[in-house]
Protein backbone atom coordinates (compact mmCIF):
# COMPACT_ATOMS: atom_id res chain seq x y z
CA UNK A 1 0.00 0.00 0.00
CA UNK A 2 1.39 3.47 -0.88
CA UNK A 3 0.71 6.62 1.26
CA UNK A 4 -0.35 9.92 -0.49
CA UNK A 5 1.20 12.80 1.09
CA UNK A 6 -1.27 16.38 1.01
CA UNK A 7 1.16 19.15 2.35
CA UNK A 8 -0.14 22.57 3.17
CA UNK A 9 2.48 24.95 4.87
CA UNK A 10 4.48 22.34 6.50
CA UNK A 11 8.31 21.05 5.44
CA UNK A 12 8.06 17.11 5.12
CA UNK A 13 11.67 16.10 4.88
CA UNK A 14 12.71 12.55 3.79
CA UNK A 15 13.08 11.49 7.35
CA UNK A 16 9.64 12.05 8.21
CA UNK A 17 8.13 10.88 5.21
CA UNK A 18 10.14 7.46 5.78
CA UNK A 19 8.75 7.81 9.43
CA UNK A 20 5.23 7.94 8.36
CA UNK A 21 4.93 5.59 5.62
CA UNK A 22 7.07 2.96 8.21
CA UNK A 23 4.39 3.20 10.93
CA UNK A 24 1.25 3.28 8.20
CA UNK A 25 2.55 0.21 6.87
CA UNK A 26 2.19 -1.46 10.13
CA UNK A 27 -1.75 -0.78 9.98
CA UNK A 28 -1.83 -3.72 7.40
CA UNK A 29 -0.71 -6.34 9.67
CA UNK A 30 -4.22 -5.82 11.22
CA UNK A 31 -6.24 -5.41 8.53
CA UNK A 32 -4.76 -6.38 4.95
CA UNK A 33 -7.53 -5.53 2.56
CA UNK A 34 -6.43 -1.58 2.93
CA UNK A 35 -6.71 -0.20 -0.56
CA UNK A 36 -5.66 3.01 -0.15
CA UNK A 37 -4.36 5.92 2.07
CA UNK A 38 -4.32 9.71 2.17
CA UNK A 39 -2.37 12.07 4.63
CA UNK A 40 -3.11 15.63 4.88
CA UNK A 41 -0.53 18.25 7.12
CA UNK A 42 -1.39 21.52 7.14
CA UNK A 43 0.22 24.04 9.57
CA UNK A 44 -2.47 26.93 11.06
CA UNK A 45 -2.30 29.12 13.99
CA UNK A 46 1.01 27.52 15.66
CA UNK A 47 -0.52 24.40 15.09
CA UNK A 48 0.11 20.98 12.92
CA UNK A 49 -3.25 19.70 11.88
CA UNK A 50 -2.49 15.88 10.60
CA UNK A 51 -5.62 13.74 9.32
CA UNK A 52 -5.36 10.34 7.94
CA UNK A 53 -8.05 8.78 5.76
CA UNK A 54 -8.16 4.95 4.88
CA UNK A 55 -10.63 2.91 2.43
CA UNK A 56 -10.49 -0.40 4.10
CA UNK A 57 -12.17 -2.44 1.77
CA UNK A 58 -14.69 -0.30 0.45
CA UNK A 59 -15.21 1.88 4.09
CA UNK A 60 -13.75 5.13 4.45
CA UNK A 61 -11.90 5.27 8.02
CA UNK A 62 -10.82 9.24 9.04
CA UNK A 63 -8.91 10.68 11.56
CA UNK A 64 -7.89 14.05 12.51
CA UNK A 65 -5.65 15.23 14.96
CA UNK A 66 -3.53 18.53 15.82
CA UNK A 67 -0.76 19.13 17.92
CA UNK A 68 2.52 21.89 18.36
CA UNK A 69 4.71 18.89 16.97
CA UNK A 70 3.74 17.47 13.76
CA UNK A 71 5.10 13.86 14.87
CA UNK A 72 2.62 13.79 17.54
CA UNK A 73 -0.11 14.87 15.92
CA UNK A 74 0.50 12.15 12.90
CA UNK A 75 1.17 9.37 15.99
CA UNK A 76 -2.33 10.41 17.76
CA UNK A 77 -4.05 10.46 14.51
CA UNK A 78 -2.53 6.80 13.55
CA UNK A 79 -3.60 5.14 16.83
CA UNK A 80 -7.34 6.45 16.13
CA UNK A 81 -6.92 4.97 12.75
CA UNK A 82 -5.57 1.71 14.46
CA UNK A 83 -8.60 1.46 17.09
CA UNK A 84 -10.97 2.28 14.25
CA UNK A 85 -9.64 -0.52 11.41
CA UNK A 86 -9.44 -2.66 14.71
CA UNK A 87 -13.02 -2.47 15.17
CA UNK A 88 -14.45 -2.92 11.54
CA UNK A 89 -12.53 -5.70 11.61
CA UNK A 90 -14.20 -7.29 14.54
CA UNK A 91 -17.38 -6.10 13.50
CA UNK A 92 -16.57 -8.10 10.09
CA UNK A 93 -15.49 -11.27 12.11
CA UNK A 94 -18.45 -11.27 14.20
CA UNK A 95 -20.67 -10.32 11.56
CA UNK A 96 -23.64 -9.04 14.19
CA UNK A 97 -26.43 -7.68 12.79
CA UNK A 98 -26.93 -4.36 14.09
CA UNK A 99 -31.11 -3.60 14.96
CA UNK A 100 -32.55 -1.12 13.42
CA UNK A 101 -35.97 0.84 14.04
CA UNK A 102 -37.33 1.58 11.31
CA UNK A 103 -39.52 5.10 11.77
CA UNK A 104 -41.93 6.34 9.41
CA UNK A 105 -43.82 9.53 9.57
CA UNK A 106 -45.66 11.93 7.20
CA UNK A 107 -43.83 15.06 6.44
CA UNK A 108 -46.99 16.99 5.59
CA UNK A 109 -47.71 16.90 9.28
CA UNK A 110 -44.87 18.33 10.25
CA UNK A 111 -44.65 22.16 11.28
CA UNK A 112 -41.66 23.90 11.05
CA UNK A 113 -40.67 26.51 12.87
CA UNK A 114 -40.08 29.73 10.81
CA UNK A 115 -36.43 30.35 9.77
CA UNK A 116 -34.77 33.85 10.41
CA UNK A 117 -33.75 35.84 7.62
CA UNK A 118 -30.51 35.61 6.69
CA UNK A 119 -29.96 32.27 6.90
CA UNK A 120 -27.24 30.83 4.32
CA UNK A 121 -25.45 27.71 3.43
CA UNK A 122 -22.04 27.79 4.60
CA UNK A 123 -20.00 24.44 3.16
CA UNK A 124 -21.11 22.37 0.57
CA UNK A 125 -19.97 19.10 0.51
CA UNK A 126 -20.04 16.24 -2.25
CA UNK A 127 -19.95 12.42 -2.06
CA UNK A 128 -20.80 9.58 -3.08
CA UNK A 129 -23.84 7.43 -1.92
CA UNK A 130 -22.41 4.08 -2.00
CA UNK A 131 -24.80 0.81 -2.48
CA UNK A 132 -24.88 -1.34 0.83
CA UNK A 133 -27.34 -2.51 3.57
CA UNK A 134 -28.36 -0.60 6.52
CA UNK A 135 -26.39 -2.84 8.66
CA UNK A 136 -23.25 -1.58 6.84
CA UNK A 137 -24.59 2.16 6.44
CA UNK A 138 -24.44 2.15 10.62
CA UNK A 139 -21.01 -0.09 10.35
CA UNK A 140 -19.55 2.65 8.21
CA UNK A 141 -21.36 5.41 10.35
CA UNK A 142 -20.26 4.54 13.32
CA UNK A 143 -16.65 4.23 12.15
CA UNK A 144 -16.50 7.60 10.76
CA UNK A 145 -17.72 8.91 13.94
CA UNK A 146 -20.96 10.97 12.58
CA UNK A 147 -24.18 11.40 14.19
CA UNK A 148 -25.84 9.98 10.72
CA UNK A 149 -25.42 8.36 7.25
CA UNK A 150 -26.52 8.84 3.69
CA UNK A 151 -27.13 5.35 1.68
CA UNK A 152 -27.78 3.72 -1.57
CA UNK A 153 -29.94 1.22 -0.18
CA UNK A 154 -28.98 -2.21 -1.85
CA UNK A 155 -32.18 -4.08 -1.22
CA UNK A 156 -34.80 -0.85 -2.71
CA UNK A 157 -32.07 1.13 -4.51
CA UNK A 158 -33.64 4.07 -2.57
CA UNK A 159 -31.32 6.97 -0.86
CA UNK A 160 -31.81 6.11 2.68
CA UNK A 161 -30.46 7.71 5.89
CA UNK A 162 -29.47 5.72 9.03
CA UNK A 163 -29.15 7.98 12.34
CA UNK A 164 -28.30 7.57 16.17
CA UNK A 165 -31.22 7.89 18.45
CA UNK A 166 -30.61 9.47 21.49
CA UNK A 167 -32.54 6.79 22.93
CA UNK A 168 -30.10 4.80 22.13
CA UNK A 169 -30.13 1.94 19.04
CA UNK A 170 -30.08 3.44 15.60
CA UNK A 171 -33.34 5.09 13.03
CA UNK A 172 -33.50 4.35 9.28
CA UNK A 173 -35.27 6.65 6.77
CA UNK A 174 -36.68 6.01 3.79
CA UNK A 175 -38.52 7.58 1.48
CA UNK A 176 -42.37 6.31 0.34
Amino acid sequence: MEARFLVRNVELDDKLKDYMESKLAKVEKFFDRIISTQVSLNFKRGRCSVEITENVNGCIIRAEESDTDLRKAFDSALKNIERQVKKHKEMLNKKGRIKLQDIEFDLDSIILPEEPEGREIIRKKSFDAGVMTSEEATMQMDLLGHEFFIFRNSETGEINVVYKRKEGGYGLLEPK
